[in-house]
């Protein structure tokens, strides 16, 4: 009785003891004026405004100009009149999730969209713009972990609390692939956000690719293509924070976004709204101060009861260029970068994920001798035969003029066979790299490799 009382007493104490409102004093574009409200406002901060019938519009404080506060909205401004009431949201933005919430999609509010029951709220509040841990106080990268995928287990092996970039343009093969690590990947809880995918692509991907086994142990964060600009960033930033409460559990999360390039461009727009000028391809200087905020948030926590965050984060290439702005910055950001190659999937090779150009920061230091010894011969041979592919195909290369390019042909098949994966296919840490020792006649322990001379190396 005692426990149900403070919590009754809790969400009292959440209920403001007083309400200061402003008006409208002017609207432009996207861009809301209100006067009245000097000194209850900072950025960051939201309103409610009175639209006709009843129906209120939330919106966040972006800056302020002539004693005026300019606010942006999550929703459609129609109804919104000159001299509309404009209630300022005391309470720092946030949300209160429970384990109740995996198996569950949400928008950029924390609130089901998938047409089931109302969601509980917790007792602890995570800000949603959650600064990240202080980087003296953070826990080191953790050991490997799974992801279920051949080619990443082997090539760019990710630890517990490594953040990676999926780097690709549209129509390779990025949301087929963060379905297979949701489904496949060895991590306790997954937590999805889709930012600014388009609408109906939703219920396939939760239906055909997360399927019922990985939504069970999921929480989807939804900020469709049609939404407002700043619900497409409050979306990543929910995405980080529903992430961190499983973390701060003691939960080895993988969190997977779908794009860091629409936050990126939601941002974009946010600033240019607020008069930013701007910088590199019309991205505004917000948008290179905005991604590092989000992306740290992500990995190892703060604490030895702390889990993880392994990010991974998918990055839209505009026009197959992997120098554009958001791509170059990320790329810094990150722990290691997977490239997924259009040329790739054109051969029919999935997932098209370029190996000589994808890299790993953690590797060779998480791996044994003997699987570094292992990968670095796949890679040689690859690079060789990548090298003379034009020669080859024109059939200008003679056999045996280089020991090292014959057996680069002799191996191309049986190495892109092995890289391939079918979306229902699943290949662990140990299989991977057995299979691999396999085909490059390298014989493997139970660790994965075996060291020259019959020693199994240690794990």
């Amino acid at each position: 009785m005692s426990d149900v009382l403070d919590h009754l007493h809790g969400n009292l104490g959440r209920i403001p003891d007083r309400r200061v409102y402003g008006r409208v004093a002017g609207v432009q574009g996207m861009l809301v004026e209100v006067e009245g409200l000097q000194g209850h406002l900072s950025i960051g901060d939201r309103c409610r405004l009175k639209a006709r019938a009843g129906r209120e519009v939330v919106c966040e404080t972006i800056g302020f100009r002539d004693r005026r506060a300019l606010l942006m909205p999550y929703q459609a401004l129609e109804g919104v009149a000159l001299g509309a009431r404009a209630d300022a949201v005391a309470a720092e933005p946030a949300v209160r999730p429970t384990e109740q919430w995996l198996g569950r999609v949400v928008n950029a509010f924390g609130e089901p969209i998938d047409g089931g029951a109302p969601l509980p709220t917790g007792d602890e509040a995570f800000p949603i713009r959650n600064p990240p841990p202080a980087a003296h106080a953070r826990n080191r990268i953790g050991p490997k972990i799974d992801l279920g995928v051949r080619v990443l287990n082997s090539f760019t092996t990710c630890c517990r609390g490594q953040r990676m970039g999926v780097f690709a343009g549209s129509g390779v093969g990025k949301s087929i692939l963060m379905a297979m690590m949701a489904r496949f990947s060895e991590a306790q809880v997954i937590v999805i956000g889709l930012i600014g995918e388009r609408g109906r692509e939703v219920q396939e991907f939760i239906q055909d690719e997360l399927g019922e086994d990985g939504l069970a142990r999921s929480v989807v964060v939804v900020a469709t293509s049609d939404e407002s600009a700043l619900m497409r960033r409050e979306a990543a930033h929910m995405t980080l924070a529903v992430a961190e409460y499983f973390r701060d559990r003691g939960k080895d999360v993988l969190c997977l976004m779908d794009s860091v390039t629409r936050f990126a461009m939601a941002q974009r727009e946010i600033g240019l709204s607020a008069g930013e000028p701007p910088a590199t391809k019309g991205y505004t200087p917000t948008v290179f101060a905005e991604l590092p905020r989000l992306l740290e948030r992500a990995g190892p926590g703060a604490g030895p009861e702390a889990g993880s965050i392994t990010g991974l984060f998918t990055v839209l290439v505009e026009g197959d260029d992997h120098n554009e702005p958001v791509s170059d910055a990320v790329r810094g950001i990150l722990d290691g970068h997977i490239v997924l190659d259009r040329t790739i999937a054109h051969r029919n090779r999935y997932p098209a994920v370029n190996v000589l150009r994808s890299v790993s920061r953690t590797m060779p230091d998480c791996n044994t001798q003997a699987q570094n010894a292992l990968v670095d011969r796949a890679r040689q041979l690859l690079s060789s035969y990548d090298d003379m592919a034009e020669l080859i195909r024109l059939g200008a290369y003679r056999k045996g003029s280089d020991p090292l390019v014959d057996e680069a042909i002799r191996f191309n098949q049986p190495l892109e066979d092995f890289i391939a994966q079918g979306k229902n296919e699943r290949a662990t840490l140990a299989e991977g790299y057995a299979a691999l020792g396999d085909l490059l006649g390298m014989p493997y322990g139970e660790d994965g490799v075996q060291a020259a001379g019959g020693e199994t190396a240690a794990g």
